[in-house]
């Protein structure tokens, strides 16, 4: 069976969609719901179990899964950037990664598992995916994801597994994840709601207000390259999933009034004090590392993503892929 952690949360409900597309659903879907209501994302998914993080990692150490578990797609994380409990991030950031690696490598399992752009920090070291060391993340988040990173480089396990450093991921399945949901979920309810759209003022003279770049990337997009790196079992190390395009948050703001059919009405505020030192101006996936391999890299326009996002799931109030 294939151990899908973080399975109700927005990238992994969304890949647990993609497998059940391809035939598979002999799946263990790991996850904390909480009092979230991420567990509508596992509603129309077939998969053989769900089982709880905590207990998860206890029946792992006691060996419970020997000889069932063919492939781990470890997602399960606290993505929040703004989280400042850093012991919480280390133990489930890190440790537990550590547990879910080093159970896969004594046997012999296939271990995917996502890293995260916030480990480039600033971009002012860029955003090759050739390089580790020397990055310093700008927030705990980061911190923890480049400390797992780092722990496999440093003991040699990179040609174990493939890391996956994904980039600003949008689509349906997010609308959980509150202030950490994408600026087009955001965006879609700000206009509903006000008929305007909120973006920061720039904090650079580098960059003239809303024109702060991110490479954005549909979730499907992301969803289909993973099941094509799951296949070439040649690939492994670390890599960037985004576009390598950089598109800007005016950008997106008027595709998503497009998406609506409104003329676009953006309002720019200041910047909070708390994030200031920590914000990213633009980011940008360096994919050439990827693009040497076999898989095929497509992805749709950011313009077509936002209006299949919009149309076909927000404004049917559908929120489930």
């Amino acid at each position: 069976m294939i151990v899908l952690t973080g399975g109700a949360g927005f990238i992994g409900s969304c890949f647990l969609k993609t497998l059940n597309n391809k035939g598979i659903y002999d799946v263990l879907v790991v996850d904390h719901l909480g009092h979230s209501a991420k567990w509508k994302n596992l509603l129309g998914k077939k998969f053989i179990k769900f089982v709880n993080k905590t207990d998860f990692r206890d029946l792992l150490k006691n060996n419970y899964y020997e000889n069932r578990i063919s492939a781990i797609f470890h997602f399960g994380a606290c993505s929040s950037t703004t989280e400042t409990d850093a012991d919480y991030l280390i133990d489930n950031n890190y440790n537990y990664s550590i547990e879910l690696a080093q159970y896969a490598f004594r046997n012999n399992i296939r271990f995917i598992y996502a890293s995260s752009a916030a480990t480039y920090g600033d971009g002012a070291l860029g955003y090759s995916d050739l390089k580790f060391e020397e990055f310093q993340p700008l927030n705990a988040y980061g911190f923890s994801k480049q400390l797992f990173d780092l722990w496999l480089v440093q003991n040699s396990y990179m040609q174990k597994v493939v890391g996956l450093k994904f980039f600003n991921v949008f689509g349906p399945n997010e609308y959980h994840k509150n202030d950490m949901s994408s600026m087009v979920y955001k965006a879609y309810n700000q206009i509903v709601n006000t008929d305007k759209v909120q973006l920061f003022k720039s904090n650079s003279n580098n960059y003239k207000n809303g024109e702060q770049m991110r490479d954005f990337i549909y979730v499907k997009d992301a969803c289909n390259i993973i099941w094509d790196i799951y296949l070439d079992k040649n690939i492994n190390g670390i890599y960037n999933l985004g576009t390598g395009k950089a598109r800007s948050w005016n950008d997106l703001a008027n595709a998503v009034f497009s998406a609506l059919n409104k003329n676009p009405n953006i309002e720019y505020i200041d910047m909070p004090i708390s994030i200031v030192n920590q914000y990213q101006n633009f980011t940008q996936a360096d994919m050439s590392k990827l693009l040497k391999t076999n898989i095929k890299l497509e992805f749709s326009e950011l313009e077509n993503s936002i209006k299949d996002y919009v149309q076909n799931y927000l404004s049917k109030n559908y929120l489930i892929y």
